[in-house]
């Protein structure tokens, strides 16, 4: 089948905001200053991570696999908008399409599951403090994060091929600026039952089943809180799981106006802008939340800058 679809769609056509021309010139110069700030913000954070032993912790083990996670899915997200825009061709391949719908995919499924299991992270950290050491050893750091990506690279190349095995009939306008995966999956022209059972299952498992562990998390969190004396202390509890907590609430409510929206609101224009925000501005800012109330980051930041004063020139 996906053979077939060789010899009938050998390439996709973008109409991206094409039928916008000003507007498009404004979003691709928003677009390139986003994906910027996102390399910046994101590499830096993964440095200081990896330079500062203070933040040799499992809690920043695990943003720098998000911050890494942020630089894929936006190098991904944007880059072939600005490459169509800037070279002036609005055509793809169909092995290129596959390669973007699969890897947005796998970066986004596998940050669903990685901020569910920074939750439990932050759960056992206020919940457990004495044996926070024990149970979030390294070589458990590192199955966690292992167990994300390959959650996310596993279910995505399930809906990938799931997509990509049906004919497409010569169909191949693609009215988007990437070869977004629900709106390939409109250029299909035979029955798509099966495949949307799939997308529903793994949708529930990737989006829903997060969210209730990330619930479970912060409410057992917060009734631990409250049983704190001290205001001091208190306040630390709450200054370490409001970043995350901030970035789970951004992340979350992005992929469920995207995937879980009404069927009555189909409206592609708005499916576009909403893809732009999930793919640039919400990696954008997660590291600024993650630093903008962190002791330690900053402190790691200044510290880098001492020792390489040329950063600063």
């Amino acid at each position: 089948m996906l053979q077939s679809n060789l010899t009938l769609v050998t390439f996709f056509v973008f109409l991206g905001f094409s039928h916008y021309p000003r507007v498009e010139e404004v979003i691709v110069l928003l677009c390139l200053l986003m994906y910027l700030v996102t390399l910046l913000g994101n590499i830096t954070l993964i440095s200081i991570t990896i330079l500062d032993s203070r933040l040799h912790t499992p809690m920043y083990f695990f943003l720098s696999n998000l911050s890494f996670l942020d630089i894929c899915y936006t190098s991904f997200g944007l880059t072939p908008m600005l490459a169509n825009f800037f070279s002036g061709k609005n055509t793809i391949s169909f092995l290129g399409c596959a390669v973007l719908m699969y890897f947005p995919l796998a970066m986004g499924s596998t940050e669903c599951v990685l901020l569910s299991l920074m939750a439990y992270d932050r759960y056992v950290a206020i919940c457990n403090p004495l044996r926070y050491p024990v149970i979030m050893n390294k070589r458990v750091c590192v199955q966690i994060a292992a167990g994300s990506w390959v959650t996310g690279c596993f279910t995505s190349m399930v809906e990938t091929v799931s997509v990509l095995q049906l004919s497409l009939c010569g169909n191949n306008i693609i009215n988007h600026f990437n070869c977004e995966f629900l709106t390939v999956l409109k250029l299909v022209c035979v029955d798509t039952s099966v495949v949307q059972l799939v997308i529903l299952v793994i949708t529930v498992l990737l989006v829903p089943m997060p969210m209730l562990l990330i619930g479970f998390s912060y409410a057992s969190i917060l009734s631990n809180i409250l049983r704190i004396s001290s205001a001091a202390g208190r306040s630390k509890a709450y200054s370490t799981c409001a970043a995350h907590l901030t970035v789970v609430i951004l992340f979350f409510g992005t992929a469920l106006s995207r995937y879980l929206k009404p069927s009555s609101v189909d409206s592609q224009e708005i499916d576009k802008f909403i893809s732009l925000v999930y793919a640039g501005v919400t990696p954008m800012l997660n590291p600024i939340i993650y630093s903008l109330r962190n002791k330690e980051v900053k402190a790691a930041v200044k510290k880098l800058l001492v020792r390489n004063p040329f950063v600063l020139s």
